[in-house]
């Protein structure tokens, strides 16, 4: 950073850090221990689609590394797209192999950012569910190099934010928490949660 940037406000993006990632397992502890959320075996990453035969190759990598799995029992790798024409990624593991889905959603990330479409990456999430069947995702924001909660509320696009204050209070010795509020995104019916 620069002195013109300095006295101007200007500040360098937070590079990712996807080995944040491998801090979900600690924090899935911590949260079940904390709130009762229990981790549901689901996790997706978001992405800006992009036309092209290398992309679509990149497409093929994932669904073969990630279906290889299938051959143990696993399920296939599921994308769809959402109304906002973004790529979503669904992964699952058994809801008790969290590190194992932390595997999958780092190898995703690591093959595209490494295929040169990091700059199309969004966001990854892991999901929740608590024993009367609220849903939480803790959401990894890429270009941040952050994480936060989201908890929507069943039947509409509210959000439970009492939940997800406790929640960054309960995980921020676990995760690097987003401290602007104003980037903690709604996720409306991602997949995964």
């Amino acid at each position: 950073m620069g002195f013109l940037d300095a006295i101007l406000g200007r500040s360098k993006p937070v590079r990712p850090d996807l080995d944040q990632l491998f801090a979900l397992p600690s924090a899935a502890i911590t949260l079940e221990a904390g709130a009762g959320f229990t981790p549901t075996g689901l996790g997706s990453v978001c992405f800006a689609s992009v036309e092209g035969g290398a992309f679509t190759q990149l497409q093929q990598d994932v669904r073969s590394l990630l279906d290889a799995d299938t051959e143990r029992g696993g399920v296939p790798v599921e994308f769809s797209q959402d109304s906002y024409g973004y790529t979503w990624l669904l992964a699952r593991q058994p809801a008790d192999d969290v590190a194992g889905l932390v595997n999958d959603l780092h190898a995703v990330n690591t093959l595209l950012q490494d295929g040169g479409f990091g700059p199309q990456l969004l966001c990854s999430l892991l999901g929740f569910q608590d024993a009367d069947g609220r849903s939480l995702a803790l959401v990894y924001l890429y270009k941040r190099g952050t994480f936060y909660p989201f908890a929507p509320l069943p039947g509409g696009d509210k959000r439970d934010n009492g939940l997800e204050l406790q929640v960054r209070g309960l995980l921020g010795d676990d995760l690097r928490i987003e401290t602007e509020l104003n980037r903690w995104f709604p996720v409306w019916g991602a997949p995964g949660l």
